[in-house]
């Protein structure tokens, strides 16, 4: 599903500050398998992340999903594919604190034309998915650590996107938390989706679900 070659990504090119983020990267991810870029802050893994979500672009290489490349993707023909094919869990939620849960989980339907009555359907699956439909009109800013993850967790699902993207998902849960996100994460795999989880948690280390870990180390692949 996803074939990315020769990948690069420099930040402040020709210029004194020049970082070159990732270096030649070439990965092959199947189609509903479960994926871990692993390293430590700064290594890369959340740049390689970003452009495989379309939210950064590459200075040079391809990626492919569904062998559609998509690395220089207009930024309009960027948002429809991320609408339709992705799903994103950030470490800080990006959750708006003055909606509601169900708010929140529906808004990236409303751009895609589809009736209220639909997005309220589907927003029901996504939030008994994430075992949170019991808190869907509580604010989000009276929700803990663990429930904005679950929230953050249907909006991902909402779109039923083939690919979900995971930045540092347990950075901010506590062990029982992450042990549910895991846990979360083990029902995806169920539903065929394909995962990518950038994070150094070493809690994603001996995962049986997982099917491969790549280490990235200063914007490099690791044997």
């Amino acid at each position: 599903m996803i074939k990315i070659t020769k990948l690069n990504k420099i930040f402040n090119e020709n210029t004194k500050k020049e970082f070159h983020a990732l270096k030649d990267i070439n990965i092959q991810i199947k189609t509903s398998s479960c994926v871990i870029l692993k390293g430590v802050s700064g290594s890369g893994k959340s740049t390689l992340l970003s452009i495989i979500g379309t939210l950064l672009k590459p200075t040079s290489g391809d990626i492919k999903i569904d062998d559609e490349s998509i690395a220089k993707l207009p930024d309009l023909h960027a948002s429809n594919f991320r609408a339709k094919k992705l799903g994103f869990i950030f470490q800080s939620y990006n959750l708006f604190n003055e909606l509601n849960v169900k708010d929140n989980v529906s808004i990236p339907l409303i751009p895609l034309g589809y009736s209220q009555k639909q997005i309220d359907d589907m927003s029901k699956i996504a939030l008994t998915l994430a075992n949170i439909e019991h808190k869907k009109d509580e604010l989000v800013y009276n929700l803990s650590g663990g429930e904005k993850q679950r929230c953050a967790i249907a909006r991902a699902l909402v779109n039923n996107p083939d690919i979900i993207l995971c930045d540092e998902p347990t950075a901010n849960l506590d062990h029982d938390n992450s042990m549910k996100f895991i846990e979360s994460l083990r029902e995806f795999k169920k539903l065929n989706k394909t995962i990518i989880v950038a994070t150094h948690d070493p809690i994603f280390e001996e995962l049986d679900f997982v099917d491969e870990i790549i280490n990235i180390k200063n914007g490099m692949i690791c044997e």
